[in-house]
């Protein structure tokens, strides 16, 4: 989904609303350094069949197309029956609907400025984690991970941590060290469980997320931004890609479509019988 601005915002604004959609973040090139090739998963773990027909459905889950194979869903759905199903989790920053239960819980671990404002993404509405320490990476994964386990419990196969560039949107309150010594908390108990994890987005990790134990990518318009060989780059064709628009869409099969996953989604990941619904694959 479209690129993002930092801001920071008061909670009012968190409290209008909101979407269990994610957006595109902000990248750089890779890593001169990396690999062509991923490295093998961790024992027990099965990856995304690579170059297999996908299907975003972080929105409302439906039946997927005919062909489809594998399928991104919400955490709170249920995988798709038959399916190589990855599960949706927005790692690194609270959903609207979820706001409560962390102001209750855990207010300590959401993303104050200087203001003592909370750090907002402006763009979904939604308040940055705090992983700016070692002891609140360690409470923040605490939580997640007990996400992660129900995704293994209810039979995903995988799991794709979102908004790993909430650095990003965070008035430099966080910064990308942060996000790669919280994915290494993440990882190591995604493979426990059983599950495969994926890089979302943000090229600038480079080879860092590989080396944090991370197996594929889920990239959001790398044919739009020029990304797409920087995520083969490190995973070589363990990369699945979606793009909003139809030129973007076009550019993404051309470059990488005959190697990796490429679908084409309208921006609010709609489900069949919306108006705005759009699905295609290469």
């Amino acid at each position: 989904m479209p690129r993002t601005v930092a801001v920071s915002l008061v909670v009012g604004a968190v409290l209008v609303g909101g979407a269990l959609f994610v957006a595109a973040r902000v990248g750089g090139g890779p890593d001169p350094a990396a690999e062509t090739n991923a490295t093998p998963a961790a024992a027990g773990v099965t990856l995304p069949p690579v170059d297999a027909r996908f299907d975003y459905q972080i929105g409302d889950p439906y039946a997927p197309p005919s062909g489809v194979t594998v399928v991104s869903r919400d955490r709170e759905a249920d995988p798709a029956a038959g399916l190589y199903t990855i599960c949706y989790v927005n790692a690194f920053q609270v959903q609207p609907h979820e706001v409560t239960w962390w102001q209750r819980n855990h207010d300590d671990l959401l993303l104050r400025d200087a203001d003592s404002e909370y750090v907002v993404d402006g763009d979904w509405n939604e308040i940055l984690l705090d992983i700016s320490t070692a002891a609140k990476r360690t409470a923040i994964a605490d939580i997640v991970n007990t996400w992660i386990d129900g995704c293994a419990a209810n039979g995903f196969q995988a799991v794709e941590p979102d908004n790993i560039d909430s650095y990003d949107r965070s008035d430099d309150l966080l910064t990308l060290d942060d996000a790669v010594e919280y994915l290494k908390l993440l990882a190591p108990h995604a493979h426990a469980a059983g599950l495969a994890i994926g890089q979302k987005n943000t090229t600038e990790l480079g080879t860092r997320g590989k080396a944090a134990s991370l197996d594929f990518a889920i990239a959001e318009e790398c044919g739009r931004y020029d990304e797409c060989g920087d995520y083969t780059t490190v995973y070589g064709d363990h990369v699945i890609d979606i793009e909003y628009t139809d030129d973007a869409y076009t550019t993404a099969c051309a470059a990488v479509g005959a190697n990796v996953s490429v679908v084409r989604r309208d921006l609010d990941v709609t489900a069949p019988g919306s108006p705005t619904y759009v699905y295609r694959a290469c």
